[in-house]
C-alpha cells in the first residue's frame, strides 16, 4: 500500500474540488532545512491546538537542486530535540498549480518570493507572504542555516513565524 503525502493529498482535495482544510505550503531555496523546519514545527503547533483536522501544512523548493534528498541533519537534529521528527521528507518542487491548491503560500525571504512570483504570476489571491511578518517583523527574513550553520537562530525565527501564522488563521477563520 502507498503511503500519500500532505501535498498529493492537497492536489486530490483540488482537483476533486474538495475543500474545507486549510491548506498551508512553506517554500525555501532547497527544502531540505527552513521550509520543512517550518511545515513540521506548524503541524505540531496546530495538533497541540488540536486542529489537525482543519489545517494541513506541507512544504516544497524553489529550485531543483536538492530534489528526493532528505531533510538536512541540522534540521532534523533541531527538530528532534524539541520533540518534532521530519522522518520521510524529502525534497519536492514547486509546481505552478499549487497556487490554487493552497490558500497560504509563505517564503522564507525575498529570494524565495522573487521565484515564487515568477513561477505563479501575479498574486492576485494575496496568498504570498514571509513567515516573519505574521511575527510583527514585515520584510525580514527567516535565516538561512545552509550558509550559517545556526539551526538554533533558525528554529527561533520560523517558531515566532509559525505561532504569528497560525494565531492569525485562527483569528481569520473563526477556529
Amino acid at each position: 500500500m502507498r503511503c500519500i503525502s500532505i501535498r498529493d493529498r492537497v492536489m486530490v482535495q483540488y482537483l476533486n474540488g474538495d475543500g474545507g482544510l486549510i491548506q498551508l505550503l512553506f517554500v525555501c531555496h532547497g527544502n531540505i532545512c527552513r521550509s520543512p523546519m517550518a511545515e513540521f514545527v506548524f503541524r505540531h503547533l496546530v495538533k497541540e491546538k488540536g486542529l489537525s483536522g482543519e489545517i494541513v501544512s506541507a512544504s516544497a523548493a524553489t529550485s531543483a537542486e536538492e530534489l528526493g534528498n532528505p531533510v538536512h541533519h541540522g534540521t532534523r537534529r533541531k527538530l528532534a530535540q524539541v520533540g518534532i521528527s521530519a522522518e520521510g521528507k524529502v525534497a519536492v518542487r514547486l509546481r505552478r498549480v499549487d497556487y490554487d491548491a493552497y490558500d497560504y503560500i509563505v517564503g522564507m525571504d525575498r529570494w524565495n518570493m522573487q521565484n515564487m512570483r515568477r513561477l505563479f504570476g501575479e498574486d492576485s489571491e494575496k496568498k504570498l507572504h514571509l513567515l516573519l511578518d505574521y511575527a510583527g517583523r514585515f520584510g525580514e527574513e527567516i535565516a538561512d542555516p545552509w550558509y550559517s550553520g545556526d539551526f538554533d537562530l533558525t528554529y527561533k525565527e520560523v517558531l515566532a513565524g509559525c505561532q504569528g501564522l497560525l494565531d492569525y488563521i485562527v483569528r481569520e477563520h473563526g477556529l
